[in-house]
């Protein structure tokens, strides 16, 4: 567990409630310096979990920060699983290839395991930095930027019937909440939010809008049922031709595909603006397919979410598996060695089990391609084909690779942490 002393040889040591002001300016100076509004400040330090949070320190100086938020994420077959939303993470510029980091993600990662959390998770500024302590990129996400003058839409049958309103994000809050907590168990890699976090979406300092609108918000209503919601800025523009401004999506989300349709129809027409800019989007959904020309959309897909295994035996129950397979994987885990060795995962799509085995191996992989398959968005047979994963008995891959995936839904994280 998070010790409060510091370790004397690194000035490691769990967070403290009047370290927050010096360990917070150490973060924003590592990404940029920029201060933030009051308002972000507070919502940060009240998502802060002190015993779950660390610092290095050189004498009164931070130089190291992490944290590890309690969140639960949704793996395919629909359960929510512990899992350490790992962030915050930085090393002051003067300490670097000190092993600050490595310390850090050490002692992280076994108070994540001795909290009983199979899993981690994070977004990484620094994509590089992660895959050596054993995260791979398990989710991916979609970024536009829509022609909305030359690209018209489709929408399903339906979308007529719901009604759409503008309303102030606060007063909705709730009511979108809900929306987003009946959408959870449908998609792996979503967060099941603790009370509190749906303040998240609704922060909108005056600095970090770019000259867009303050937050707007529509919800989408059927039968006085919220269904939907567009959260969305604009930004108005005025060019050679007349008005050509730009609507920023900010959040989406719809029960069904009829409120679906009606809220990107609504983000489609806005006045005076001829591009929506929709980023962090599933990779799947579905206004890729009612689009007239997905040219014009300009899409663009980037990782997201990158995922550990902190225990490999727990996290492999912890999910169902699309087909039945019976597998034994040989895992290396240089960083977390209470993970490799030899596992026989038995499972199908109503539950599974994961043990030791001194049985011979069917594939080997180290704990990095299994976090990178674990939602089911990457395929086995992919990691394979690129050299990381060996196939020792024949038709294991295909096998496990099939068993692996998540039923046709792709992951996807809805927002950073």
């Amino acid at each position: 567990m998070a010790n409060e002393q510091a370790d004397p040889a690194t000035g490691l040591r769990a967070l403290r409630p009047d370290d927050w002001d010096k360990w917070y300016a150490n973060l924003s100076r590592a990404f940029g310096g920029i201060p933030e509004g009051d308002e972000e400040r507070e919502l940060w330090n009240s998502f802060t979990e002190f015993d779950r949070s660390l610092g290095v320190w050189d004498g009164d100086e931070c130089v190291g920060t992490a944290g590890a938020f309690s969140f639960r994420l949704t793996v395919p077959g629909g359960d929510s699983v512990p899992a350490a939303g790992v962030t915050m993470v930085s090393v002051a510029a003067t300490h670097r290839r000190r092993g600050v980091l490595r310390s850090m993600m050490r002692r992280q990662l076994d108070d994540v395991r001795s909290w009983g959390e199979p899993l981690a998770v994070l977004t990484a500024s620094e994509p590089a930095i992660y895959g050596r302590f054993g995260y791979g990129a398990a989710a991916f996400q979609m970024n536009a930027e829509i022609d909305t003058r030359r690209t018209s839409l489709s929408v399903p049958p339906g979308t007529d019937d719901v009604r759409l309103r503008y309303a102030v994000p606060a007063d909705v809050l709730d009511a979108c909440e809900a929306v987003y907590a009946r959408l959870v168990p449908g998609r792996p890699g979503m967060l099941a939010r603790r009370p509190g976090w749906e303040r998240l979406g609704t922060v909108d300092p005056a600095g970090g809008r770019d000259g867009a609108s303050p937050l707007q918000c529509v919800v989408a209503e059927r039968g006085g049922e919220t269904v939907g919601y567009a959260r969305f800025r604009v930004k108005p523009h005025y060019g050679p031709a007349g008005h050509d401004g730009s609507v920023v999506l900010s959040d989406l989300a719809a029960l069904d595909p009829a409120a679906d349709g009606a809220l990107w129809r609504f983000l489609f027409g806005v006045d005076l603006t001829s591009t929506l800019v929709a980023r962090g989007r599933p990779v799947d959904e579905a206004w890729q397919y009612m689009v007239s020309d997905i040219r014009r959309c300009r899409p663009e897909v980037r990782d997201s979410l990158y995922l550990r295994l902190v225990e490999v035996g727990s996290a492999l129950r912890a999910r169902t598996y699309q087909t039945p397979v019976d597998v034994v994987f040989e895992v290396e885990d240089v960083f977390c060695p209470w993970n490799a060795g030899r596992w026989r995962l038995s499972g199908d799509a109503k539950g599974a089990s994961c043990e030791r085995t001194q049985d011979t191996a069917d594939l080997a992989l180290s704990v990095r391609e299994l976090g990178a398959a674990y939602l089911g968005g990457v395929s086995l047979a992919a990691l394979a084909a690129a050299g990381r994963v060996r196939e020792l008995r024949r038709g294991a891959l295909a096998e496990a690779s099939l068993a692996f995936g998540s039923a046709g839904v792709a992951p996807w994280l809805p927002h950073g942490f």
